[in-house]
Parts: C-alpha cells; sequence; structure tokens
C-alpha cells in the first residue's frame, strides 16, 4: 500500500473538445480569401486535395516534420468538414509541444485547397532551482529529476518532477513533504521559463508501531525480527511504568507468585525498551513488499507452508507517527516424513542423507532443504558434492510427493549427467600483473575436472595478492555439454598497491621524520629495462621496502628487505632478505674536546624461507628465518649493568607456523588468523662450564640467549550483512635457558598504547599496543624503570566493525570494541584474567598508497600503579595494524 497523491491536469482534452466542437458543429463560416469571402457549408461536405500547407507560430520546431506529423501532407484528399481535420489537431496535441494549435483554410481553387496551420509553442526550460533541502538532496534530486535546459515544460513534465521530489523525501521517511513548483518568464531567452522548485520536507514519520494480527502460534515479537527494514521507532523509558512494576512485583510477592515475578518484569521490559537502533524506522513502500515476503519465508522456515498475509493497512496516528496492521493466516505446521533418493548412483542415500541434515519428523523447513541442497556458505551440500567431483551438470529437484494431514513426503530427484572437464582458463583485466603472477595462484587448471570449490579458493587467493578490487572479482563459468567441458573466465580489476609513508613531526625531545616506499608487485628483473618504468617496474609479485627514519642529528634508521614469493618460480616457496641500521645517541650536537663520545648502534640482517603447506590442510604457511642482531654500545647505557660500553650479539632462528582462511585481506568477513611463533637462539651457556653467577654484565650478554613463543588469533564471524565482529587473543613469553643468566634485558614486551615502533624500540623490545592506556604504560614497574619490559603477556579484544566505503581506493570501516590486557615481569606472577580494561570507537581507512591507518578513541578503565593519567580517554593513531 502506498500513501501518494496524484495530480490530474486535463487541459490539452478540454482545448480539443472545444476545437472539435468549433469544427463539427457550426453549420456554416465564412473565410476571407484575397478579400472575398469563402463559403463552406458545414452540413455539405465537399472533397478538396490539399493544395499547400503554411506553418505558423513555430520557433524551434522543424515544418516539414510537424506537416508530416498532422498527417495532412500536399495531394492528399481531405473533406471539409470531416475527420482529416480532427485527426490531425489530435495528432499534434500528441506531441505535448503545444499549447494552441488551429488549422484553417486560406484559399480554395476549383477543387484545391490551400491550409494554414497555426500553432503556439510550449515554453522551453531555461533553468531552475531547487529550494529549501540540504546540498547533497539537492544533487541527488538534480540527478533523479534528469531536467535539462531546453526540455519542453509540459503539465506532464511538472507533475512528473514533482513525483519524483516526493518520491524521494517518502522512501525517507517524510510523507508530509510539500513541492511547489512555479514558472517564470526567462527575460533573457523568448519563449523559456525558469523553473522555481520549492521543497519542504517538514517532520519524518517514522513507524511507531507494528501490529501482526492472527497470529496465534509465532510470537509478534519473533515475527517482527524477520522485518529487515521495516521497523518499530525505538524508545527508552524506564521510568514510565516503573510504578506499575513495583506495584505488581509486590503484589506478587506477597501472593508468592514467583512465576508471575518474571512475566511482569519482561511485560515492563516490553513497554519501556524498544532497541532498534541500527535501523531506521522508516516506511518505504517497495521495501515493505520485500519485508512482507521475508516474514512469509520466517513462517516457512518454522513449518507454516502455507501461511499467508491477509491483508495490511497503513494508517497515521496523533503524534506524527504511523502505525502498520499485518493481518496473517498461519495455518498448519507441517514436518518432514518419509525423504526418499531418486537417480543418485555416485552416492549413497545415508551420504546424501547426512548431508542432507533433514530427519524423519524434522519440522518442515523449505529454507534449510533448499540451502542443504544448492549452497550452504556454513557447510557442507548435496551439490557441492557434486559440483566438487566435475558433475557440472548434475541437477537436484525436491518434490512433494505426499501431504497428509501434517506430514509431506519428499522424493528428491537427482540427475547426476557426467563429469565435465576444465577446457580454457582465462583471465581478463590484469593490466599491470604478469599473467604468470596470476596462474600460478590458480586451483583450476586445463585438464582437470570441474570443482567449485576450486574455483572459490581461486577468488580467494587472488583476492589476497592485494592486487585486484576484492568487490569486483569475477568468475564466468562456460559449459560445452556437447563435449562435457567447460572454460572459466576470471575477471578482475587492478588497484593499487604500492605504499608510501610520509611523515613528521615532535616527540621525545627532537624533530621526527619518515619516508617509507613498498613496492607490492615489483619487478626486479626489469629494472634494468628502461620502458618498464610506469613509474616503477611491476607485474612480477615481488616486493621491495625502504623506510628511512631520523629524529635530528641523535638518531638515524634505514632498513631494506625484498621478497621473492615463488623462489625458482615452480612452488609457492617465498625468500626475503632484510637490512637494518640504527644509531642513536643521548645529544644531538657532539664536541669532542668536551663530550664523550656515546652512540648505541644496532646493525641487522634476516634471511628467511616461506611455505605453504598441504597438512592439515592448505590454509596452512610456514615461515623458517635466521636472524643476525649486533648491538654496539659505546657510554651509551639504557641498562643497570656496567659502564654502557660492550657489543652484544643476537644470533636467533624463527619458526612461524600460521593459517589464514579469511576471505579478504582488507574487510574479512570470514574465516581466521591463526598464527605461532618460536624464536630461539642457541644455549650458548650450556658449550662451556664459565662460571656465569658471577661473571660480569658486558661478558654475560655478550651472545644474547633466550626462546620467545607467542600466539596471535584472530577470527571473524558476520553478524547480519557486512556486519562482522573480531574476535582477537594474543599471548607472548620470554625464557632462558640457565638461571645464572636469568630472562635477557633485549627483545622483552612493552604493553599499551599504539604499538608504534619509533626513537624508544632501540633494544629490540616488541610494542604492543592496547587502546585507552598511554604508551608502554603497562609494562611492569615502567615508571620505577621504563627499560625493564615484560616477559610476559595476554591480550583480548572483542570488535565490532561495520564498512561505510568498500571502494578499493578508499576502504573505510568504523569500529566499537572491548579490550583488556596485562604484562608480568616473571612468569610466576602470570594471571591470565587480571588484566586493563578498555573500551572505545574507533575509524580504519585503507589508502593504497599509505596503508592502513586508524584513529581510535578509549577509555582505561583501570588505574595503572604510579601512573595515574595513564588510564582515562586516550585518542590513539595507528598504521598498518599497530594496534591489531
Amino acid at each position: 500500500m502506498q500513501i501518494q497523491n496524484y495530480l490530474k491536469y486535463t487541459k490539452q482534452s478540454i482545448v480539443t473538445t472545444l476545437l472539435l466542437l468549433f469544427i463539427l458543429l457550426g453549420t456554416k463560416t465564412l473565410i476571407a480569401q484575397d478579400n472575398n469571402l469563402i463559403d463552406l457549408d458545414y452540413a455539405k461536405p465537399k472533397s478538396y486535395t490539399i493544395e499547400s500547407i503554411e506553418v505558423s507560430g513555430i520557433e524551434f520546431l522543424d515544418e516539414n516534420a510537424l506537416i508530416i506529423i498532422s498527417g495532412l501532407n500536399i495531394g492528399k484528399t481531405i473533406n471539409i468538414p470531416g475527420d482529416d481535420i480532427s485527426m490531425a489537431i489530435r495528432k499534434l496535441w500528441k506531441q505535448g509541444l503545444f499549447e494552441d494549435i488551429s488549422i484553417s483554410v486560406i484559399a480554395i481553387r476549383d477543387d484545391n485547397v490551400s491550409l494554414r496551420i497555426t500553432l503556439k509553442e510550449r515554453p522551453r526550460l531555461s533553468s531552475y532551482t531547487i529550494s529549501g533541502i540540504s546540498k547533497t538532496n539537492e544533487e541527488t534530486l538534480r540527478e533523479k529529476s534528469k531536467l535539462v535546459t531546453g526540455d519542453v515544460v509540459t503539465e506532464n513534465l511538472l507533475i512528473r518532477t514533482k513525483e519524483i521530489i516526493e518520491g524521494h523525501f517518502i522512501e525517507k521517511g517524510f510523507f508530509n513533504a510539500n513541492v511547489e513548483i512555479s514558472k517564470k518568464q526567462d527575460p533573457k531567452r523568448p519563449n523559456s521559463v525558469h523553473l522555481d522548485i520549492k521543497v519542504k520536507k517538514n517532520n519524518r514519520i517514522r513507524i511507531d508501531e507494528i501490529n501482526i494480527i492472527g497470529n496465534n502460534e509465532v510470537k509478534s515479537d519473533r515475527l517482527k525480527v524477520a522485518l529487515k527494514e521495516t521497523k518499530e521507532k525505538a524508545f527508552v523509558r524506564p521510568l514510565k511504568h516503573a510504578d506499575e512494576l513495583v506495584a505488581d512485583i509486590a503484589k506478587d510477592a506477597i501472593q508468592l507468585k514467583l512465576p508471575k515475578m518474571r512475566e511482569d518484569f519482561l511485560a515492563y521490559l516490553k513497554k519501556s525498551f524498544r532497541l532498534t537502533f541500527l535501523k531506521s524506522s522508516k516506511y518505504v513502500p517497495d521495501v515493505f513488499e520485500d519485508d512482507k515476503a521475508l516474514l512469509i519465508a520466517k513462517y516457512n522456515k518454522l513449518g507454516y507452508r502455507d501461511a499467508k498475509i491477509i491483508s495490511d493497512s497503513i494508517y497515521r496516528k496523533k503524534n506524527n507517527t504511523m502505525a502498520i496492521d499485518i493481518r496473517v493466516d498461519e495455518g498448519n505446521k507441517y514436518y518432514f516424513r518419509n525423504i526418499n533418493w531418486v537417480g543418485n548412483t555416485v552416492y549413497s542415500d545415508f551420504d546424501l542423507s547426512t548431508v542432507l541434515q533433514v530427519r524423519k519428523g524434522d519440522t518442515y523447513n523449505k529454507e534449510l532443504l533448499e540451502t542443504n541442497l544448492s549452497f550452504n556458505q556454513n557447510g557442507p551440500d548435496v551439490s557441492s558434492m557434486y559440483l566438487d567431483n566435475g558433475y557440472l551438470f548434475f541437477n537436484v529437484d525436491p518434490i512433494e510427493v505426499q501431504v497428509e494431514n501434517d506430514s509431506i513426503d519428499l522424493e528428491i530427484r537427482i540427475r547426476e549427467g557426467d563429469q565435465a572437464y576444465l577446457k580454457n582458463i582465462i583471465i581478463k583485466g590484469n593490466t599491470r600483473t604478469n599473467d604468470h603472477v596470476i596462474v600460478r595462484e590458480l586451483r583450476t587448471r586445463p585438464g582437470q575436472l570441474f570443482s567449485r570449490d576450486a574455483i572459490i579458493r581461486t577468488q580467494r587467493e587472488l583476492a589476497q595478492l592485494k592486487y585486484f578490487d576484492p568487490e569486483k572479482l569475477g568468475v564466468d563459468v562456460q559449459p560445452n555439454p556437447v563435449d562435457g567441458t567447460v572454460d572459466i573466465i576470471y575477471t578482475v580489476e587492478e588497484t593499487s598497491s604500492d605504499q608510501i609513508e610520509l611523515s613528521g613531526g615532535w616527540g621525545y625531545g627532537r624533530i621526527i621524520g619518515t619516508v617509507g616506499l613498498s613496492f607490492n608487485n615489483f619487478s626486479i628483473r626489469n629494472i634494468f629495462n628502461k620502458k618498464a618504468y610506469q613509474p616503477i617496474p611491476s607485474g612480477d609479485g615481488q616486493k621491495l621496502s625502504l623506510r628511512f627514519q631520523t629524529y635530528g642529528a641523535g638518531y638515524t634508521s634505514y632498513s631494506a628487505s625484498f621478497t621473492e614469493p615463488w623462489l625458482g618460480g615452480k612452488r609457492p616457496n617465498a625468500l626475503t632478505v632484510s637490512l637494518y641500521h640504527s644509531k642513536y645517541s643521548y645529544t644531538t650536537t657532539y664536541d669532542a674536546t668536551t663530550d664523550p663520545q656515546n652512540s648505541f648502534i644496532i646493525n641487522g640482517l634476516s634471511v628467511g624461507i616461506g611455505r605453504r603447506l598441504t597438512w592439515p590442510d592448505d590454509f596452512f604457511q610456514m615461515y623458517m628465518g635466521i636472524n643476525l642482531q649486533q648491538y654496539d654500545l659505546n657510554n651509551y647505557n639504557i641498562f643497570s649493568f656496567g659502564d654502557g660500553t660492550g657489543q652484544f650479539n643476537n644470533f636467533n632462528y624463527t619458526l612461524t607456523i600460521n593459517r589464514n582462511s579469511t576471505d579478504q585481506p582488507i574487510y574479512p568477513r570470514g574465516g581466521s588468523d591463526v598464527g605461532f611463533t618460536l624464536e630461539a637462539t642457541p644455549p650458548y651457556s650450556s658449550f662451556g662450564n664459565k662460571d656465569y653467577a658471577n661473571m660480569g654484565d658486558e661478558e654475560k650478554y655478550k651472545w644474547v640467549e633466550y626462546h620467545k613463543w607467542k600466539f596471535k588469533s584472530n577470527f571473524f564471524s558476520s553478524i547480519v550483512g557486512d556486519l562482522v565482529l573480531s574476535t582477537r587473543a594474543q599471548f607472548g613469553f620470554l625464557g632462558y635457558y640457565n638461571k645464572d643468566i636469568g630472562v635477557t634485558p633485549f627483545d622483552r614486551f612493552y604493553l599499551g598504547g599504539d604499538g608504534l615502533s619509533g626513537y624508544n624500540n632501540m633494544d629490540g623490545r616488541e610494542l604492543i599496543g592496547l587502546r585507552g592506556y598511554s604508551n608502554e604504560s603497562l609494562t611492569p614497574d615502567y615508571y620505577r624503570n621504563s627499560n625493564q619490559g615484560g616477559v610476559i603477556y595476554n591480550k583480548y579484544t572483542l570488535e565490532l566493525r561495520y564498512p561505510l566505503s568498500l571502494n578499493p581506493s578508499a576502504t573505510i570501516y568504523v569500529m566499537g570494541y572491548f579490550e583488556g590486557g596485562n604484562s608480568w615481569a616473571r612468569f610466576a606472577d602470570f594471571s591470565p584474567f587480571k588484566i586493563y580494561k578498555s573500551a572505545g570507537v574507533g575509524v580504519r581507512v585503507f589508502l593504497p598508497m599509505f596503508g592502513l591507518l586508524g584513529l581510535d578513541w578509549a577509555y582505561g578503565f583501570d588505574d595503572v600503579p604510579g601512573m595515574p593519567d595513564a588510564g582515562g580517554g586516550q585518542f590513539h593513531f595507528s598504521i598498518n595494524q599497530s594496534l591489531d
């Protein structure tokens, strides 16, 4: 049912009727011809041949075209009076271009007649304005109305424009919107008008209540949830019915009616709270029709296969709201009885029934039946069994063969067909990335059996490359039943994958500057090919990263890394090589005659190999790396030992096992990312008989020894549509081999804040962000010794995300979250549930050139010993998931 106002204007019909009456009812007319009167007797029609036709009064139209439209061609015989003249007038009126039309006889010679068509053109549109609304609404309405300068301003155009504007605001819930259109003559253009469109939205009319009538078995609240977009107005009024609740609860307590107390409390909640904040309570006619279909689908899901909506009505209420009544007929509730399989030879009845998950006596559920037969996103289905085994031409059809009382017998008919083999695999749209980079990620190859699962997995692998827009990856399956083959066409759309980091500011008492470049689809083989620079050699899927950072004269750092994801080009074995150098100094200037030289230099080299695994499944990856770090201290005491001079070496082996099944890298809606990392040095202290208990610190830590264990998990779950829940957990532990040496002062954990590394990350410390608290403030005894660090930590996050834009050039999503974590100086102090808690909101913006940028505000609920300002409200800025 729609609420609309229609205006019908019939000026054309009135004018035409009067003109025809003048022509047909007149008895005799005298027409001047060269000062002579022509005597036409309308009581005695006579045939004439048209000798000439004149058209007058037109300015913008073609004379010959109008004559053709009228049907009065030279040489044509017509009767005067007769239907030819009136028919010509009607044809011209239909064009909607004229305000007045007349056809007159200007000369008669023997049996020949000359006619004049006199026209008055309707005005043309010179310009128009829309007032009374926002700029955004105005731009939208200009696109919808499609008004163009030069349009003929007819009554139909005015009516159509008004209806478009009113319809636009009806969709937004403004049913009282008023639109007035006035015409003004344009003095600068002849026969042209300016339209002044005034819009007054008035107040939005929201849905106050939805009444479902006739539902005896299914509660109204359960049915209202099925209405996806048509929702009631939210409210929170805890005090309005509080007195009734107190009186009812007291009465129930005196009478010892405990179950009644629960009923009264639930009734109070229903009258006092209606939480539908995620959906607007506006009424949109077309959307309401879709929601009614969803309501019936809900009934079908509950077993009511005959449920139907008898009627619905919409009416206004006094408080500028509206109400909707939906009257339903539930019908009987049905159950599955006998289910028989017909036509299956590849799989047994037992195997198919196990996947179908429908048993005799189950409530009839049409949606579950169709999902488990055709496409179940959360598990196996009958179709996937066949389609993943090459049976592309497979078809399944469930037939209700008998309906008896409340029971339904099904016969599921299967046509298996022959297995189909892949013939041609075609890739389209890759303008920058070379074909071999895409081909090596394909799970579908010519000659293989067709597999729907392989196609879905290929789409995921292409999305994980980050070279293409994941929202526009396309697959076109083209079967060839004649020869039993199938062609697959993958379409991609390139997006920018390179990133640049430019930043400057003030921190740690000095100027901070950073320049970084990441080329994520690099081609090192074309580095000497001048033609390949557009602007850099790209397309081979390699990654080259360069970064330089400076904090005035007191700190400089630079690093470079290169990754070849397919070493040798045949297998997905990734080789990564990285180099880095950092130099720290207490002072920004140095005078050798007065100041002792002080510096802390770190040099590092890492080489690693990563490979994809096929067991336990092919979502697993493994990385093994060798890392060498050298710490060279010269009169730079950052630890509580020695004189701050010495050379320390960290040679370690890293093993990472990771399973990543997320569907997209930027905004995943499903899947998980779980990883375990072990980082260990050789146990040098076990190779000799040195007395480490009495050894000096410079000698004790000359070769750093430790073992570090880390675990991270991130699970993504789609709640409704693009609303996604991210559940994360982290754990880290730093251990030692020799109790006389203890835990190394290097590579410890520092918890709190934004997790961004920088000037203070000079001892290999690992920074873990936790929102709602200042940087590193949740590190043990940080207020006493900022260089002590933690040896064990944990962190938990519950985050709800919703996208504002999924455009690959600017992916934007907002979030709300709860977070908690803590770190400890000793393993014995570890308590996994003794955590610092926080909550907040944030936004993430992914720009291909800069990566993922984030801004968060969080509130830390717990006090931090010795640091009264560490918690409370905190803003955090993050780069490339430093907080995740």
